[in-house]
């Protein structure tokens, strides 16, 4: 009998139902932790130059906030403020951080350099907690809150640099876990350490027959790659073979969407799909309650969120955000429109445009998806197309071919022999065939029925599509090749024609059927 699992099931629920995780008014939650941060950041470098102390005078702080602190880009804060905040303290939070998250960023893209402070930790483990807490919401077994927990993450290996150590975010986490998480992480440190991605993977699945995994953390195309190693070198016919208890999945990062069916089919059964916003800049969202994807803004939990429309009120035509762009806070929002995140954090971020963009889907619980990237937005030719709408696309070429598309890229291309804009898709099979012209059909057909901008651009300046069709293993070797491959490593759904015509160079032959 699972006599601890009893117990900690107990307590999960107890605690759930007495002390609900969630604000009863979030509005006013929301500026609780704006006061919060701006009272504890005010005698900073940056808290002086922006008088938060005058901002806490104001009547609105939220209006007053708005005004007087401008909007940041990584470059920006980088370049200005976070530079200084490697060497001298004080600058955008107290003291001098002893972390410094190397964001994974995309492919060719130098790593960002995010501090990660003390506080910044404790509310990142506090929004996990509360997650954890929220599995009280789920019918699971006692037995599964005994069992191990395998998070693939970046290495825990974290290089010591002018006096602070450095490392991707999900390893920093890894280094800095509670402590009654010790008993049932895996793969334990000694592994997570290892710096090369396919040895440590390759350890793993040797020391896969001494645990009992009853969850995984991780993000979707790297999970999958893990799964299969363990599954070919124990022999098996799916992963239910060596880890009977798994029950939950808690995927990250990307869309898991595009991945469920290559996921699907390691499994002997069907297991809770859970997803989770966790960022270089912070933990901010979580799945609370079964039956859906949508996860639960964490605001109560330290951090304070504003909102900027991914539509002509906050973007031009290009992506770019405008100068004076329309912001808004949490009472403002609406159901069903894209809006890019904007965060203030306890690790020294003040108005920093993460570059993800989100969308409420039920407001009454303060549940959102994430819908995209910012800079995942193709419109060279007034396309007009959202990471999500691309997402909807290929699932539907999915379920038409009977595909397992499992990583995918596009972007505009100019024809070489008139000059004329096309639309160039990669896909990276999982497994089987897939016939370039009609895939590019599909494509052309569902994008046109979905968005009334992509319909109008392909009657003048889009003139076609091309699809090169590869497995995913090559568009894996190309990010080894620039060194992003494993862990956090994210697969850039869009890519500007530089970059793309590198890929292509690199896969060889014709870019296209």
């Amino acid at each position: 009998m699972a006599f601890y699992g009893h117990v900690i099931k107990a307590l999960i629920r107890t605690k759930h139902t007495l002390l609900p995780h969630e604000p009863a008014d979030p509005a006013a939650a929301q500026e609780e932790q704006l006061r919060h941060l701006l009272e504890t950041a005010k005698n900073t470098a940056f808290g002086k130059y922006y008088n938060f102390s005058r901002i806490l005078e104001a009547d609105d702080i939220r209006a007053a906030y708005r005004k007087e602190v401008p909007i940041h880009d990584y470059d920006t804060i980088n370049e200005e403020w976070w530079k200084k905040q490697r060497h001298d303290p004080d600058i955008t939070w107290p003291g001098r951080p002893r972390f410094f998250a190397l964001s994974s960023g995309t492919t060719g893209k130098k790593s960002k350099r995010i501090p990660v402070t003390d506080e910044m930790l404790e509310c990142t483990q506090r929004v996990g907690r509360a997650q954890a807490e929220c599995l009280a919401n789920f019918d699971f077994d006692a037995d599964l809150f005994e069992k191990d927990i395998l998070m693939l993450t970046s290495s825990a290996d974290l290089r010591e640099r002018d006096g602070y150590k450095e490392g991707e975010i999900s390893g920093i986490n890894v280094s800095n876990m509670p402590e009654f998480m010790e008993g049932v992480y895996k793969p334990g440190l000694e592994i997570a350490q290892i710096e090369d991605w396919d040895e440590r993977v390759q350890r793993i699945a040797e020391e896969a027959p001494k645990w009992d995994v009853g969850a995984l953390a991780g993000i979707p195309s790297w999970m999958v790659m893990m799964l299969r190693r363990v599954i070919e070198h124990n022999k098996l016919k799916n992963i239910h073979e060596i880890w009977p208890n798994l029950s939950i999945y808690t995927t990250g990062g990307v869309a898991f969407e595009p991945y469920r069916q290559t996921f699907e089919k390691l499994l002997d059964h069907s297991i809770t799909i859970m997803d989770t916003y966790l960022a270089s800049e912070g933990f901010f969202a979580f799945n609370a309650r079964p039956d859906t994807m949508a996860m639960e803004l964490a605001l109560d939990h330290g951090m304070y969120f504003e909102f900027v429309p991914h539509d002509s009120r906050g973007f031009d035509e290009a992506g770019t955000m405008l100068k004076k762009p329309q912001v808004f806070d949490y009472r403002q929002v609406e159901e069903g429109v894209d809006y890019a995140l904007i965060v203030s954090t306890p690790a020294g971020a003040w108005r920093y445009m993460i570059g993800d963009t989100i969308k409420f889907t039920d407001l009454s619980r303060m549940e959102m998806v994430i819908s995209g990237r910012t800079k995942y937005f193709l419109n060279v030719v007034g396309s007009q197309l959202s990471e999500e709408k691309l997402n909807k696309a290929i699932a539907d070429l999915n379920e038409k071919t009977g595909a397992a598309i499992k990583e995918f890229t596009v972007g505009a291309l100019k024809r070489e022999e008139d000059g004329e804009y096309i639309h160039q898709w990669v896909l990276g099979l999982e497994s089987g065939e897939l016939d370039p012209q009609r895939a590019e059909q599909i494509l052309d057909d569902h994008l046109q029925d979905a968005n009334k901008n992509y319909k109008v651009a392909r009657q003048k300046a889009l003139k076609g599509l091309r699809v090169r069709v590869e497995p995913a293993d090559r568009l894996y070797a190309y990010l080894e090749q620039t060194k992003k491959k494993g862990g956090q490593i994210k697969f850039p759904k869009v890519m500007p024609e530089e970059k793309l015509r590198e890929l292509l160079a690199f896969l060889g032959g014709s870019s296209g059927n």
